[in-house]
């Protein structure tokens, strides 16, 4: 158990830097639009950029991920994506800064895979919700911290300067991955992976299961990020925050799923992962409501309705997530979880696209139609409420 937790951590500590680099452009949204001098839709393929990138290599990553060391191909990827974050904080205009975000992307698509994969392999399904949830609070710590640090950095200095400590301290673990990571070979034990690349998506792509799974990874991503890269920008043009005050969403909201994560990771394991995924996924759809709908209100408000989206959305990814590792075995994990990235990059990307074609700017500088994309989050949750109940678990 401790060997498991102190695996949980180096895990946690990766995917925050991960999380970090890619949620700081949320809060960055409205300070990117004006420096670039670009539009909604322009933003949103800064996002789009990364996530597409992300999804190419998951493929890429696909047909020979299962054939190495998962620690070897995590350093790998840390130290690719390292680059990519450093180059961030060196560009002055748009194409080079979306070029840079399209190299960190490729490589944080591989990142998010093998911790995916590493937690499949090491953590037993009775307690990998548990495990889960240990892990995916990184992203309560990332906006907890990460975040709010990135944009007081971005206000007092640059927009450059949160990668550039981003990428120092990505670079600074990177380093350390070989010396405290263990290595993980589980996947090898009846012998090398050889798999052709056509084989690997054929064994994918003709298991209803696996299907299923990456459909429902695909739904869930479109009823949740939709609405995401443009919180912060509504809440400031909209709502009323200040360049400051958006540090609160994160503060408020990712401080509270530090204590929920684990809650509904060990609440999954106790009684059924599906059971809870569904549950938080109906209280969901109240939140994406409130959030998309909300006028000029106080911020206590506010931050109400942003923080119930932060705790029951991240919630639900907890026991969806652990659904999703459960439908492949051992030897083929690391390949699926790499077109699972895939998928679930896909649909960063479509989701960021789709938002930004829905929202648009007004005459007063607000931001319009941000409900309609509320209402398609909604529909795609109620989907993903039905596809979740089809999986079945293998291991």
């Amino acid at each position: 158990m401790q060997k498991e937790k102190l695996l949980l951590l180096i895990l946690a500590v990766v995917q925050f830097s991960h999380i970090v680099d890619f949620i700081i452009i949320m809060p960055l949204g409205a300070q990117l639009m004006s420096i670039f001098d670009i539009s909604p839709q322009q933003f949103s393929f800064i996002v789009s950029i990364y996530a597409i990138a992300a999804f190419l290599s998951g493929l890429l990553g696909a047909s020979f991920i299962d054939r190495f060391d998962r620690k070897h191909v995590l350093f790998v990827a840390f130290i690719g994506f390292t680059l990519g974050t450093l180059l961030c904080s060196a560009t002055s205009s748009y194409i080079p800064f979306l070029i840079a975000r399209a190299l960190t992307g490729a490589f944080g698509g591989i990142l998010s895979a093998m911790v995916l994969a590493v937690i499949g392999d090491a953590i037993p399904l009775e307690r990998r919700g548990w495990a889960m949830g240990i892990v995916m609070t990184a992203f309560s710590v990332a906006s907890v911290v990460g975040v709010p640090i990135a944009v007081y950095l971005a206000a007092t200095f640059s927009w450059k300067t949160p990668f550039l400590v981003i990428g120092i301290l990505a670079g600074m673990i990177a380093i350390a991955v070989p010396f405290v990571f263990p290595s993980m070979k589980i996947h090898l034990q009846n012998g090398p992976v050889n798999k052709s690349p056509v084989v690997v998506f054929r064994q994918i792509f003709t298991d209803r299961n696996q299907v299923n799974a990456l459909l429902f990874s695909l739904i869930l991503m479109l009823g949740h990020f939709t609405i995401v890269p443009f919180i912060a920008p509504y809440m400031q043009m909209n709502v009323g925050f200040s360049d400051n005050q958006v540090t609160y969403i994160y503060l408020v909201g990712g401080g509270l799923t530090v204590f929920f994560l684990p809650f509904f990771g060990k609440l999954s394991d106790r009684i059924g992962h599906y059971t809870v995924f569904g549950i938080s996924s109906a209280f969901a759809l109240f939140s994406i409501f409130a959030i998309t709908n909300l006028p000029h209100v106080p911020l206590v408000w506010a931050l109400c309705a942003t923080s119930s989206f932060f705790v029951v959305a991240s919630g639900r990814n907890v026991p969806a997530t652990t659904l999703v590792t459960s439908v492949v075995k051992p030897e083929s994990r690391g390949s699926f979880m790499s077109v699972r990235a895939s998928v679930n990059e896909m649909a960063l990307a479509l989701s960021s696209l789709i938002a930004g074609m829905i929202i648009h700017k007004n005459a007063d500088g607000s931001l319009i139609h941000y409900n309609i994309v509320g209402y398609f989050a909604i529909a795609m949750s109620l989907v993903a409420i039905w596809l979740g109940k089809q999986l079945k678990p293998m291991s």
